[in-house]
């Protein structure tokens, strides 16, 4: 088996990580909020992006401390919302602040993009032409539409890697234990990370380089596979290396590491492995060739669904540097991955409540983290910020 790197989850390591605390950011007026980004090189004030599960997305403007009234976009209407169902996702294009150009990630109810309800649709969106705190709706372009064969694990993340291309994160299209396959089946683009170039083709074009380019029965779109549920990951703005967290089934969450090198084409071994640990080899293409295993896993209980966060690589905190920052759903606590040797250390950062849904980072490279209908900020326990906000 290829491995990584290797982690060991112990109480008894101490990595000394500094104190932090969660400062509140957004108290009241979210409803359901399931995603925070922030739109690169923002010429409005380093604005915060949040997007509502039931199709709205929402800004918050940190100079004034103000949440917006008005939605930046309202696609409720399109969207099919409920339990993994929603609007998943939302990604600016790198040339945000000249085309005005974003992207999301919903399941639709049927309206949209000739998807059934349900299905998964990536499409784009552009902001108006006279308010910067206000979309077009009626400017929707439809990119990919994805069949769903059941209501959950459907992913959610979309981002745009250091290289300019766009990445989707779709999961194994649901059940439970992944009865068709779909993670170990590169003819499908369920259980995968995608990788197209929006602006290289109508609707979209392949790079020439995404590793099964060529390769007949394969999808071209496809950047990694073997994924179960990767409902959020990010790339390190500093080293381009992109995390994943991938939801686990029965008793297993992970953390997977591509490193900026990587020329794609991992397999995570999913539904023939959880993490490290055999779940199915009685499936076709089980036992896999040389997975790729998780620089991170951990057993349930209390835990149950991981949730992939982001490297700090913020300003206000230096002793933060490189800390991997990610949580779990059901224990609401949020860990920090230190390497070490080699390894991934891991220590507890905080205890936090049920319904820890998502982690985001701003322009700057702040990390917030959202319970509930609640957003925090990361933050070292009792610092001030050059500009007096503490």
């Amino acid at each position: 088996m290829k491995t990584l790197l290797a982690l060991l989850m112990l109480p008894a390591i101490c990595l000394a990580l500094p104190q932090i605390e969660l400062k509140p950011v957004i108290s009241s007026g979210l409803s359901a909020p399931i995603g925070l980004t922030h739109a690169g090189n923002d010429s409005n004030g380093g604005r915060l992006f949040i997007n509502e599960q039931v199709g709205r997305i929402r800004i918050y403007k940190p100079n004034s401390h103000t949440l917006l009234s008005t939605p930046f976009l309202d696609i409720s209407g399109r969207i099919r919302s409920g339990g993994e169902r929603g609007l998943l996702g939302l990604a600016f294009h790198p040339d945000y602040r000249h085309n005005g150009y974003f992207y999301v990630h919903y399941s639709s109810n049927g309206s949209t993009c000739g998807a059934a309800s349900g299905d998964t649709v990536i499409s784009r969106f552009k902001v108006s032409a006279s308010n910067p705190d206000i979309a077009d709706p009626g400017s929707e372009v439809c990119i990919l539409t994805v069949s769903q064969p059941y209501s959950n694990h459907n992913g959610g993340q979309i981002a745009f890697g250091p290289d300019h291309y766009l990445y989707i994160g779709l999961g194994d299209g649901g059940s439970g234990g992944d009865p068709q396959n779909h993670g170990q089946d590169r003819n499908t683009l369920l259980g995968k990370i995608l990788r197209i170039d929006v602006d290289g083709g109508t609707p979209y074009a392949i790079p020439a380089n995404n590793p099964f380019v060529g390769q007949a029965g394969m999808r071209e779109e496809i950047w990694a596979w073997g994924l179960r549920n990767p409902w959020r990951f990010s790339f390190d703005r500093q080293t381009g290396d992109l995390w994943i967290g991938d939801v686990g089934q029965s008793s297993w969450e992970e953390i997977d590491l591509q490193p900026a090198a990587s020329g794609g084409g991992e397999n995570y071994g999913w539904s023939c492995m959880e993490g490290t640990h055999v779940f199915d080899n009685s499936k076709p293409n089980c036992p896999p060739a040389n997975p790729v295993s998780p620089v991170i896993e951990y057993g349930h209980s209390p835990e149950c669904s991981v949730t992939g966060g982001y490297r700090y690589r913020g300003n206000h905190y230096p002793d933060l540097e490189g800390i991997y920052f990610f949580g779990d759903y059901c224990s609401g606590v949020i860990w920090g991955a230190t390497a070490s040797g080699g390894n991934w250390l891991v220590e507890t950062a905080h205890d936090g409540p049920f319904g820890l849904t998502t982690f985001g980072e701003d322009s700057q490279g702040e990390i917030y983290v959202i319970y509930g209908n609640e957003v925090f900020m990361i933050m070292i326990l009792g610092a001030i910020f050059a500009d007096g906000f503490e």
